[in-house]
C-alpha cells in the first residue's frame, strides 16, 4: 500500500467512526473498505496517534476488538457547559463489589454472585444494569438456565480499559476483605458465616470417609447378629423336642394312679 492510499483509508475510518459514534468492529471497518488484516492495523495505529497530538480535542480509543471515537477527558469541564450533564453512574462500595465479580469472573450468573459475596446482590445488579456497565450474555447449560452477566463497553470507557485483559490482578487478601466487608453490611452472624461457607460436598464426602475408615465393625455387628439368631434358633428347636417325652411320662405316671386307683382290691389280696 502506498502513502497516498494509506492516507486515504486514514480518511475513510475517520469518517466511519466519526459518524458512527459508536463502537465499530474492525472486522466491518476490514470488510467495508477491503483491507487486510496487517493493513488495517497499520492503517489505524497511524490515525491514533496523529489524534494523541494535544491540539486535538478528540481521539480514538480501542474497545476489545471495536473502535470508537470520542472526546478527550481534558474537554470534559467546557462540554458540559453547553451540553446536558450526563448520568454519572453513583457506585456505592456494593455496587463496585458486585461489578468486580463480574469483571473478573464474567460471564457469571447472579447466584455464583451472592455465593461469592455471602449475601442477595439483586439490587446492585439492577442498578448496573440500569448504568449500562453490565449487561446479559445468554443462560447458563445448567438446571434453570441461570442468567449470565458481563461487562458492556460502557465499563471499559468509565474505567479507562481497552481489553477485560487489563483489569489488575486481584489477590485472596483483596477478596477475603470484600466478603468480610459484604457480611458486615448485612449483618450476617458468625454462625451464618460458617453455614455460607460450609460446602455441602465436603459433608457427604466426611460420611463416607467414616463409613469406609469402620468396615469391621459393621462386620462384626452383622456377625454377632447372625450368631443371635442361630442360638435363638437352637434353643427354640432343643425346648419343642423335649416337650413330648415330658408329657408322654407325666401322662402315663397319671394313667397308673387313676388305675390303681379305680381296681379294687381283692380279699386275696389282704
Amino acid at each position: 500500500m502506498t502513502e497516498a492510499e494509506a492516507l486515504k483509508k486514514q480518511r475513510e475510518i475517520e469518517a466511519i467512526l466519526f459518524t458512527m459514534g459508536d463502537s465499530v468492529e474492525a472486522d466491518v471497518i476490514c470488510q467495508a473498505l477491503e483491507l487486510e488484516w496487517e493493513e488495517f492495523d497499520d492503517v489505524m495505529s497511524a490515525l491514533m496517534k496523529k489524534y494523541e497530538d494535544p491540539s486535538c480535542g478528540l481521539q480514538i480509543i480501542r474497545l476489545e476488538s471495536a473502535y470508537q471515537m470520542c472526546t478527550k477527558r481534558e474537554c470534559y469541564d467546557a462540554l458540559i457547559r453547553v451540553a446536558s450533564t450526563p448520568v454519572k453512574p453513583n457506585l456505592t462500595g456494593v455496587m463496585l463489589e458486585v461489578l468486580s465479580i463480574i469483571a473478573y469472573r464474567q460471564p457469571v450468573t447472579r447466584a455464583e454472585i451472592e455465593r461469592i459475596r455471602g449475601v442477595s446482590s439483586d439490587y446492585a445488579v439492577n442498578r448496573l444494569l440500569d448504568y449500562g456497565l453490565i449487561e446479559e450474555d445468554g443462560r447458563a447449560e445448567t438446571i434453570g438456565r441461570p442468567i449470565l452477566f458481563k461487562t458492556t463497553e460502557a465499563f471499559l470507557r468509565q474505567f479507562g480499559l481497552s481489553s477485560a485483559e487489563d483489569l489488575p490482578e486481584i489477590d485472596e487478601m483483596i477478596q477475603d476483605q470484600a466478603k468480610e466487608n459484604a457480611y458486615l453490611e448485612a449483618g450476617v452472624t458468625e454462625e451464618e458465616r460458617k453455614k455460607l461457607e460450609e460446602p455441602e460436598e465436603e459433608e457427604s464426602s466426611d460420611m463416607t470417609a467414616e463409613t469406609d475408615e469402620h468396615p469391621e465393625a459393621e462386620r462384626s455387628e452383622a456377625d454377632e447378629l447372625s450368631e443371635f439368631d442361630e442360638h435363638s434358633e437352637t434353643e427354640a428347636g432343643s425346648g419343642a423336642e423335649g416337650n413330648p417325652e415330658n408329657n408322654t411320662d407325666d401322662a402315663s405316671e397319671e394313667g397308673s394312679g387313676l388305675t390303681g386307683h379305680l381296681i379294687p382290691k381283692s380279699d386275696d389280696a389282704e
